[in-house]
């Protein structure tokens, strides 16, 4: 099983919320519009964790697991754009409703066996364009202005950072802490009831 394999030094993970693939792949095709070269791999998400060095694959999957296990699964809607200009060349959809929840989620995520200092406050949201030419960036953040998603979150990716520079899922971890009856409720609205509009 992968999860088990022993991960070698000087690996790093990451935590993102996915998104319903309807909603991903829209994004993904705007990303790709504005020239983002990463548009083809890496697909739509909210950061929880960014890439983090971990000595022990082990006992940060364990952590991670913890976490996804006493966390309830919860709403995100993202609406309209906004840019880390002039710090870094990142145009971004925010994240509105659920917002709060990430925060939460991620601080409990950084502590414990992922606890380390980041250079900039943890700031949930997701990336449309990135390094690319100022006047892209311009277009993707006017072009998608008006952009709304709103979608159900009940689990959340552990992945790794490995040797060839690849992000690579390892596990996907539901949230626990609800009923079955509510995990029903919520997966019937992530297949029928997510919806985007621009």
């Amino acid at each position: 099983m992968p999860g088990n394999r022993k991960v070698s030094d000087g690996m790093s993970l990451g935590v993102i919320l996915g998104f319903p693939p309807e909603i991903a792949e829209e994004l993904q095709r705007w990303r790709a519009s504005f020239g983002d070269p990463m548009a083809t791999v890496i697909p739509a998400h909210i950061t929880l964790v960014t890439t983090t060095p971990t000595q022990d694959w082990e006992t940060a999957r364990d952590h991670v697991r913890e976490v996804a296990r006493t966390q309830a699964p919860f709403m995100v809607t993202i609406a309209g754009t906004g840019s880390f200009r002039p710090v870094s060349p990142v145009v971004f959809i925010n994240v509105e409703e659920g917002f709060g929840a990430c925060v939460e989620l991620h601080e409990k995520l950084q502590t414990g066996p992922l606890a380390r200092d980041l250079p900039f406050a943890y700031h949930p949201h997701v990336t449309i364009a990135h390094d690319v030419a100022p006047e892209s960036l311009d277009e993707a953040e006017t072009v998608l202005s008006d952009y709304r998603a709103t979608f159900p979150v009940v689990s959340m990716g552990l992945y790794e950072h490995d040797t060839d520079g690849i992000w690579q899922l390892r596990e996907e971890l539901d949230f626990g802490t609800e009923s079955d009856g509510e995990r029903d409720t919520l997966r019937a609205a992530d297949a029928d009831g997510a919806t985007a509009t621009h």
